[in-house]
């Protein structure tokens, strides 16, 4: 029986994109179950899989995981051949530092550039807590480039759980125009590229809810 993911709009919704990268880019099997969100509905139909009351949940068996950082790390262990953390220790310490970084800050950039996959060209206003957001996020990238892309296009070289946490950091900085500089473009350009962005880009331009408190930028 294949793992169900319950996840919320593709075009919306940062975190199931995240639980969803994962396991696609991982080449796992799995049936994809979509709750439309912000709906009078929305809470009582997640509360059949989760009792959080958010999405992504991942139900493998007779098991729910919720929260992305838990399905991350459940997927690592239940799949280990997958190899979603680096082999080496002090290439996985920094995965994972990276990783829960994502997971509890960047705050400005959360609520100031909400992600929104259909829109371009949107355009915020960029106070000095946004771009600190911002530019972190480039450290972060760039440092990888420069230790670890030798191995290969994906911040740590190969696929990992943090590749699944930043893809979403790709589309928010698409949708708002933000320039980086070159150490900081390959990463996005191979989240781009990767057939499973594209599938689910693709499936956003089909989505014809609109959330209109997401709508963020002119």
């Amino acid at each position: 029986m294949n793992p169900r993911l319950i996840i919320g709009n593709k075009n919306y919704s940062s975190w199931s994109l995240r639980a969803w990268f994962l396991l696609r880019e991982a080449d796992i099997d799995f049936d994809e179950h979509r709750i439309v969100l912000d709906t009078d509905d929305t809470a009582r139909e997640i509360a059949e899989f989760s009792p959080a009351g958010r999405v992504p949940v991942l139900l493998l068996d007779d098991i729910a995981v919720w929260d992305t950082l838990a399905i991350a790390e459940t997927v690592a262990e239940r799949w280990p051949g997958k190899k979603l953390w680096p082999g080496d220790a002090a290439a996985r310490a920094h995965a994972r530092s990276v990783s829960a970084e994502m997971h509890s800050g960047f705050e400005e950039l959360r609520s100031r550039m909400p992600m929104n996959c259909r829109a371009m060209g949107r355009r915020v206003a960029l106070p000095d807590e946004l771009t600190s957001d911002i530019d972190r996020i480039i450290d972060i990238w760039s440092d990888c480039h420069r230790r670890y892309g030798d191995g290969g296009p994906w911040l740590f070289g190969d696929f990992s759980i943090a590749d699944a946490m930043y893809a979403p950091v790709v589309l928010r900085l698409r949708t708002y125009g933000i320039n980086l500089p070159e150490s900081a473009r390959h990463y996005p350009q191979r989240v781009l590229q990767s057939e499973a962005m594209q599938e689910w880009l693709l499936a956003c331009e089909t989505e014809i809810e609109v959330i209109e408190h997401e709508e963020v930028g002119q």
